[in-house]
């Protein structure tokens, strides 16, 4: 076994990459028509009783404060067929919707086509959490497709998830 000190940025990197995450794209329409977008891989469901969900953006985030500002946002979980909108809702700047199809959720906010799940929400409380922030969303309404296989991040690359038969 190798062990190094978690305050190496590396090797904290290396070692939390070898726990699977999904892959979603936060999603947002401002008031004057324009839309906000960028991608995480820290998300997860925190509370059933009231239905609350959490991600942690970048504080480097260009995207994360005009969305904050709206107050409503969709995160998209995206499929293994959605690499390239995970690359271009991560790339820095640009039109990170052109090409990309989506329609609107109850509160405004774009669900993209072909996403294996998606969860509107009000923005909840954001705290600081180091180099990022957490935040909190109150889910106002959510969706899924069938059979859609998710987008999975591994270890540095992308893959597929397919569920092993039950016994």
């Amino acid at each position: 076994m190798i062990a190094t000190k978690a305050s190496d940025p590396c090797w904290f990197r290396n070692v939390l990459g070898q726990y699977p995450t999904g892959v979603c794209a936060v999603t947002a329409t401002e008031p004057d028509g324009g839309r906000a977008g960028f991608v995480v891989g820290s998300f997860t469901s925190v509370s059933l009783d009231p239905p609350l969900i959490a991600f942690f953006p970048d504080k480097s985030s260009t995207s994360w404060p005009r969305i904050q500002q709206v107050g409503r946002f969709c995160v998209n979980v995206l499929s293994a067929e959605q690499e390239f909108v995970c690359r271009q809702f991560a790339a820095k700047g640009g039109d990170k919707f052109a090409g990309i199809t989506f329609r609107e959720s109850g509160s405004g906010s774009p669900i993209i086509d072909g996403a294996v799940a998606w969860i509107d929400c009000e923005l909840g409380d954001v705290h600081e959490a180091g180099d990022h922030y957490a935040v909190f969303g109150k889910v106002l309404d959510l969706g899924m497709a069938d059979g859609e296989t998710p987008l999975v991040f591994l270890q540095g690359g992308y893959g597929r998830f397919s569920a092993l038969p039950t016994v």
